[in-house]
């Protein structure tokens, strides 16, 4: 009898707090009422008796902080259910509890206040211990992620499904670029959220993926078929994305001067494979060549992988062509760059003295001394081509700084 009257008592409580609870959930906007637990009756305890919560009651309160995290409710929202339900639960607190004692009033305040920064403090630890765990997470699958992607050789339909939660259509046109330091990378977390801010103003969040591999800042973004180098922007226009990663980078205080270098764009998943080992092609064969400029595309040096793919057929060039000029007075390299800035201004001499900063004269004089030294003409179409490819080959292989590769 004792136990259904107290059952009687409590059911109004009950009633009360519930309505409280929702109140408090729609307040928030509609967070579940789940989140709340044992909250409320903790506050209606510490109105009535003083009662500070026990461990077990903040233990509770922490996991449902961690509960809101994984369910992906903000901090913000959580933290206003806690707050909408203590004032309201103080609003509406039954007549019975009230006091005409200021002082029994002020008692049952500062318990009820109390409850509050114990629980919220729990709550938001809970919550970003949620966050933190739910980030390396994330991280650790995002690395997986973008290694599979640039290797290549993975389960199409697990990729497919493991790049939807980071936004990546995996059926669209991608491409690849590198970014690499002139040491080594400085912080890759000050580096990484630069690009993020500025890439994604431009483009968007989704299909940009931006991350580090070998030392190398790497960015998977989108981009129309053929674009080489321009990704598509929101308003239908292209955008240079190299050149757009140099700008972001430039103005880090570390790692200058940057390199950048582009892939080409391909389609679907093995594209963004091929885009990656293009744009990996390109840094190395922009070292080599020396290349000034500080963002190369891979599609301007497609003739350099075209002559180095078949290594020994161009160092048989090389060295049936050009070997020769190393017994000029001053070695090969003087009449090597004149050729080279004969080839690029179209076989214009006065051009090329401009560009060589010297007479006409002298630039006449090399391409004679040429024609004798290897039999061939640069003035004469017939032998323009071979010239010109041997020395793209040179340039390739370094050469005369560089000895030639053994072939044999």
């Amino acid at each position: 009898m004792a136990a259904t009257n107290r059952n009687r008592r409590a059911a109004p409580r009950e009633t009360w707090l519930d309505e409280v609870a929702e109140a408090a959930a729609r307040d928030a906007g509609n967070v579940p009422v789940q989140l709340l637990g044992d909250y409320l009756p903790m506050l209606a305890d510490a109105a009535v008796s003083g009662r500070r919560p026990r461990r077990a009651e903040l233990e509770a309160v922490g996991r449902l902080g961690r509960q809101a995290a994984e369910r992906g409710i903000s901090a913000g929202r959580v933290v206003q259910l806690y707050l909408s339900a203590a004032r309201r639960l103080w609003q509406d607190l039954p007549m019975v509890v009230r006091s005409r004692d200021p002082e029994a009033v002020r008692a049952a305040a500062a318990a009820v206040l109390h409850v509050v920064d114990d629980a919220v403090a729990t709550l938001a630890e809970g919550y970003a211990e949620a966050r933190r765990e739910l980030v390396r997470r994330e991280e650790t699958l995002r690395r997986e992620l973008i290694d599979d992607l640039l290797r290549g050789d993975s389960d199409l339909a697990s990729l497919v499904e493991r790049a939807e939660p980071f936004g990546l259509d995996l059926a669209r046109v991608h491409q690849v670029a590198l970014a690499a330091p002139v040491r080594r990378l400085p912080d890759t977390d000050a580096a990484i959220s630069a690009l993020e801010a500025v890439i994604f103003d431009r483009l968007g969040d989704r299909d940009v993926l931006v991350a580090t591999k070998d030392g190398l800042l790497v960015v998977i973004a989108p981009a129309e078929p053929g674009a080489a180098g321009r990704t598509a922007r929101n308003d239908g226009r292209q955008h240079d994305l190299g050149q757009l990663m140099h700008e972001v980078l430039d103005r880090l205080r570390q790692g200058r001067p940057w390199r950048i270098a582009v892939g080409r764009a391909h389609p679907g998943l093995y594209g963004i494979a091929r885009s990656y080992e293009e744009a990996r092609e390109a840094l190395t064969m922009a070292g080599r060549l020396h290349v000034d400029q500080r963002v190369v595309n891979a599609h301007d040096l497609l003739v350099y992988r075209v002559l180095l793919r078949d290594q020994p057929a161009i160092v048989d060039l090389v060295s049936a062509v050009l070997t020769p000029l190393a017994r000029a007075r001053g070695g090969a390299e003087p009449l090597l760059a004149t050729l080279q800035a004969y080839f690029g201004t179209g076989g214009v001499a006065t051009e090329s003295a401009k560009h060589l900063h010297v007479s006409v004269r002298t630039v006449t004089y090399r391409l004679d001394r040429i024609r004798k030294l290897t039999g061939y003409d640069p003035s004469d179409p017939a032998h323009r081509f071979t010239l010109q490819t041997a020395v793209l080959g040179a340039k390739a292989l370094n050469w005369p700084a560089e000895p030639l590769p053994s072939v044999g």
